[in-house]
């Protein structure tokens, strides 16, 4: 759709922000004809606080147009009336507009007292004293007739106004609206859109489109405004011959939205048409587009149409009462078809039909994917956009249950024409759309991050009401207290778990993760690629994270089957880590920093042989046990106890190792052990691993063993820290001793995360595929289970106390979550 059209009158209201009717016709002959925005102040002291006080209108005065403004109106600081006034804008000139206010007279209106250096004279016009006030270099011209005490920036409105007095018969629309204005609110804005092009330009980009001219004839807008609050309510109006966007809705009702209850609850906008008869609209738009005959019958079920706003992306939404000839059609353009968590997505092969059929509200836009949601077409032009969509909705994370919407919707009419309800993200995406970048960094450096937008238009018998709504956010929300934050499709399907590294530029978190065609991806914090290398082999386990050159500068260390490599930021290779070994067969590397001073052993075993490298990817020579008794089953690890350093070795045949920095015996373990496929850790000062036959075997720094039989299944798996303890044996989750039966499925191992002074024990039911939280008490975490199909990675990535989840999504894809 052209959105500008509409986003325009809602920008631009909202930026330019009643005692008895008594004195009406009066007033407005003092208004010249061509104004284009006239403001019926009831209360100029309480209209004054409103500007001055609101959160959202104090924000905007950094703005480079609201300076303009304000330049304009400040001798209104000199004026004081308690009666009815008006303040006219009108154009002089093809770009410049100047200011008229008119108010009662009274001996009292100007207090010039307390202004210094102000220059006074006087002259006669049309028979009339003029007044002329220069003050701080500037000049506007102030006089007295019929009754009102009259201010303008210009002499010439001045002089037309006498000239022409008696035969000015003023705008009939003006006076219609002026009659039903609000007689309580502090102001009432009047808008000509007609005559508004030239004021609005100062907006948009040059040559641009957008003209406010194009959307309806006169609005009025009654100012309702708080601190947190500002609330515009009022008509528009617009002629039933004339071509105005508007007309497409004249003559249909409207319907409660349901494009908020499909939306993801992380988008930054929605925007919706609603209409109760297709043909009616249809007919509409057969006048305004200067068809011959109305649009065929393709969507003739169709009551709303919806656009989402994600990221730069946009989805658009069909809502129907019956689908059966739109799904005929889209099935004979369909080129191929996938299932994503029990929904068709298809591909077309057709993908500008929405534009053809539902202009000017759909123009440019590439339908390249489709789904179907209970009633509603869903169209995109990703495939993960459809994909997300259908994630959130089946999650129950979509918009509608947002503190945005929530709060929206209570200044809101519960039907609407037209809904348009935003976040900040989503405003600047749109401002993107032909407006000034001057407007757009304004915007951006006001911070508006806890506001909510809002705007809507409801049909009634031949006018429009209008509502926008400018607020900080209410806590409000009813959303799962887990939604998708976003999901990225790869390549090929996955061959590693997704883990976060940390970004040192930012120090916001990353994901990293490896498909099956060996290609490595670094994904940013809004799901953005921002790069792919190709590896010759898998990577083994865990990528860490190291600082190699001591200048808070991380890489990435990590071995493939047969390389140990270390790559930079960008994922270029880092010299001379790159070390390939013959046979291959790696274990995962192992990193020990034993002071933490980032002194680094890379440790990589083959086999029964072990290379330990130091920070210049040297062999460390003083470190003895380069050739174990049997194949090293594990990557080793480095332990600490009573500051004494351990380094432990799971063997083939059943022999833990335990030595010293140099690769001697520091603790002799007696007799073998059946490992299971879990790690050694460090529980309570003991080193603890468990057996095939779910037996838990802990010994302490002096060798004593002891053991207890847990009686596990051989497939158990288990984590620990140091004074926590957790197992997975079939269906049963154990943490520090309490129990939870989950449903049966195959399990992951469960994983411990420690995030601000609090324990999360996360574990994935990989046959199932859901993903379950829970905290050190075993009680689960609000808002899951949730969808996955691997073990997770828990971290906050952006800094906010905010926790994100990222899991395998589809068998080639991502997905992360945030804990709300």
């Amino acid at each position: 759709m052209k959105s500008r059209f509409f986003f325009g009158l809602v920008f631009l209201l909202a930026i330019g922000c009643t005692k008895q009717q008594t004195k009406v016709t009066s007033l407005l002959e003092f208004i010249p004809q061509n104004a284009a925005v006239v403001i019926k102040i009831n209360h100029l002291d309480g209209f004054k606080s409103d500007l001055k006080n609101n959160d959202f209108i104090t924000k905007t005065e950094s703005f480079g147009v609201y300076q303009i403004l304000l330049d304009q109106i400040k001798y209104l600081d000199y004026v004081k009336t308690d009666n009815e006034s008006l303040l006219a804008f009108s154009a002089l000139g093809a770009d410049n507009y100047e200011f008229t206010f008119v108010t009662p007279d009274s001996t009292d209106t100007f207090v010039l007292d307390s202004v210094q250096n102000i220059k006074k004279e006087s002259f006669v016009l049309e028979g009339r004293n003029i007044y002329k006030y220069g003050i701080e270099g500037d000049v506007f011209y102030g006089m007295s007739f019929k009754g009102q005490n009259t201010i303008s920036s210009s002499r010439v409105i001045l002089e037309n106004l006498l000239k022409y007095s008696d035969t000015s018969t003023g705008s009939e629309g003006l006076s219609k609206l002026y009659e039903v204005s609000s007689a309580t609110k502090n102001a009432s804005i009047f808008i000509n859109l007609e005559n508004s092009d030239p004021l609005f330009n100062h907006l948009t980009i040059e040559n641009s489109d957008i003209r406010l001219s194009d959307y309806s004839d006169w609005a009025l807008i009654d100012v309702n405004a708080d601190q947190n609050h500002l609330h515009l309510n009022g008509i528009t109006v617009v002629a039933d011959s004339t071509k105005k966007f508007l007309n497409l809705f004249k003559n249909t009702h409207p319907l409660a939205d349901r494009t908020a209850s499909i939306t993801p609850g992380s988008a930054d906008a929605i925007l919706s048409f609603s209409f109760d008869d297709y043909s009616v609209f249809a007919e509409n738009q057969k006048q305004y587009l200067h068809l011959e005959s109305p649009k065929d019958s393709l969507l003739n079920t169709v009551e709303e149409i919806g656009i989402i706003y994600k990221n730069n992306d946009k989805a658009i939404l069909l809502n129907t009462y019956g689908s059966e000839r739109l799904s005929e059609y889209i099935a004979g353009i369909k080129k191929s078809e996938t299932e994503y968590q029990g929904n068709q997505i298809m591909q077309l092969g057709k993908p500008d039909f929405l534009g053809n059929y539902l202009a000017p509200l759909i123009e440019t836009y590439s339908a390249n994917y489709c789904t179907i949601i209970e009633n509603t077409f869903v169209f995109a032009e990703s495939k993960a956009m459809i994909q997300e969509i259908i994630l959130n909705h089946k999650n129950g994370s979509t918009f509608e249950k947002t503190d945005g919407y929530a709060s929206a919707k209570d200044a809101l009419a519960s039907e609407s024409t037209v809904l348009f309800i935003s976040n900040s993200k989503g405003v600047q995406e749109i401002l993107k759309e032909g407006f000034s970048k001057e407007l757009l960094n304004d915007f951006g450096k006001a911070s508006f991050e806890k506001n909510t937008f809002a705007a809507q238009i409801v049909a009634d018998q031949g006018f429009f009401h209008t509502n926008i709504a400018i607020q900080q956010t209410a806590r409000k929300s009813k959303i799962n207290k887990v939604s998708p934050l976003f999901s990225i499709q790869f390549d090929a399907d996955l061959a590693t778990v997704p883990q976060f590294v940390t970004n040192h530029n930012t120090n916001k978190k990353e994901i990293v993760v490896q498909d099956q065609e060996n290609n490595l991806y670094l994904i940013s914090t809004s799901g953005k690629l921002l790069w792919k290398k190709q590896l010759e082999g898998q990577i083994q386990g865990k990528i860490h994270q190291v600082d190699i050159y001591k200048n808070r500068r991380l890489q990435l260390a990590f071995t493939t089957n047969n390389q140990f490599l270390i790559l930079d930021r960008n994922g270029k290779e880092v010299k001379p880590f790159t070390k390939k070994f013959e046979g291959g067969n790696l274990n995962e590397l192992a990193v020990f920093d034993y002071e933490k001073r980032k002194d680094y052993r890379f440790v990589v075993t083959q086999g029964d042989k072990i290379h330990m490298y130091n920070n210049q990817g040297n062999i460390v020579k003083g470190f003895k046990y380069t050739k174990a008794e049997s194949p090293i089953i594990k990557a080793p690890k480095h332990i600490r106890v009573s500051n004494r350093d351990y380094l432990v070795f799971m063997l083939e045949n059943g022999e833990l190792k335990i030595l010293n920095r140099v690769g001697t015996i520091r603790t002799k373990v007696n007799g073998k052990i059946k490992f299971s496929q879990n790690e050694v850790y460090l529980y309570k000062n003991k080193f603890i691993l468990t057996d095939t036959k779910g037996v838990l075997h802990q010994i302490a720094p002096n060798g004593k063993l002891s053991t207890t039989n847990l009686r596990l299944n051989d497939d158990h798996g288990i984590d620990a820290t140091s004074n926590t303890f957790v197992y997975m044996n079939d269906n049963v989750l154990s943490i520090k001793g309490k129990k939870v039966e989950l449903d049966f499925g195959v399990y992951s191992k469960p994983r411990i995360f420690y995030i601000y002074d609090k324990i999360y024990v996360g574990v994935t039911d990989i046959q199932n595929q859901k993903v379950y939280l829970y905290d050190s008490q075993a009680k689960p975490i609000t808002g899951f289970p949730v969808f996955g199909s691997s073990p997770i990675d828990l971290t906050d990535m952006e800094n906010d106390r905010k926790l994100e989840v990222v899991t395998q999504d589809a068998k080639n894809s991502i997905i992360v979550y945030q804990l709300n």
